[in-house]
């Protein structure tokens, strides 16, 4: 009786084990710390990811210094693009702000769900893209109006409406970070 009950304890402790991978966390463990108040720069192309009215728009963020002075940089999959320049907040969380592994963010609201699930992604091929090379060579993913993240150097297709799967072929899904905003011309918050 008790080499019975150690078995299917061992068994049990064993399946608990297995259970416990790091293919369960759903979020990266790198910290973007990115924080923008889009009722401050009231910037369109932002605006259009971050309404939860218009799921399946996916807006690409970076930054770019341009003559002494620092950017944002939006670009969303329906082809609109602008650019901001930072405000003293966002100067003065510049050196606490980091977009994305290298420069790049994926945000937007999925176009799947009831009520519509708001994504963070890397903008960088996670089967592609590695921070501890030297010196890093950027694989940076454009992103299409049907949804989908493109790598151009690996040929993988994402889909950002699902979770950032990858559709076309083996290998991780999109790097996720957990995101909140207040809305449209509100806030971003993406750590």
């Amino acid at each position: 009786m008790k080499k019975g009950i150690r078995i299917i304890l061992m068994l049990f402790l064993l399946l608990a084990g297995m259970s416990c991978g790091d293919e369960n966390y759903k979020y990266s463990s790198y910290h973007c710390n990115l924080s923008i108040d889009n009722s401050t720069h009231l910037d369109q192309t932002l605006n259009s990811a971050l309404n939860a009215m218009s799921p399946g728009v996916f807006c690409k963020i970076s930054y770019m210094i341009s003559n002494g002075a620092t950017y944002f940089v939006f670009a969303n999959n329906q082809g609109a693009n602008s650019k901001t320049i930072f405000n003293a907040i966002d100067q003065r969380l510049q050196s606490q702000n980091h977009i994305g592994l290298n420069n790049g963010l994926i945000i937007g609201y999925g176009n799947l769900n009831d009520p519509a699930e708001f994504y963070a992604y890397d903008a960088e091929c996670p089967n592609c893209f590695s921070p501890n090379t030297f010196p890093i060579k950027s694989y940076p993913l454009s992103i299409s109006n049907n949804g989908l993240a493109t790598c151009n150097h690996c040929k993988r297709q994402y889909n950002m409406n699902t979770g950032g799967n990858c559709t076309n072929n083996t290998g991780n899904g999109l790097t996720a970070y957990r995101a909140y905003t207040t809305g449209a011309n509100g806030k971003l918050y993406v750590n």
